[in-house]
């Protein structure tokens, strides 16, 4: 049995993979998880999302490519 693992993806990623390796863990729309991050962020006030990104673009492994 395969173990789940959240992983930046290497092949549908628009600048580091984060949103698209966590919409492949939560088996969600890929579009759907860049557009609430994107609208998360701005009404944040924008730093503390793209502090998040920025750390696990460096933190979160990224995907073996097969």
């Amino acid at each position: 049995m395969s173990e789940k693992k959240f992983t930046r993806s290497m092949t549908d990623k628009m600048i580091c993979g984060v949103c698209s390796g966590m919409a492949k863990y939560f088996d969600l729309d890929v579009t759907l998880v860049r557009l609430i991050f994107v609208l998360v962020t701005l009404f944040m006030a924008g730093l503390p999302g793209i502090i998040f990104y920025i750390v696990c673009a460096f933190i979160v492994p990224e995907e073996p490519l097969t």
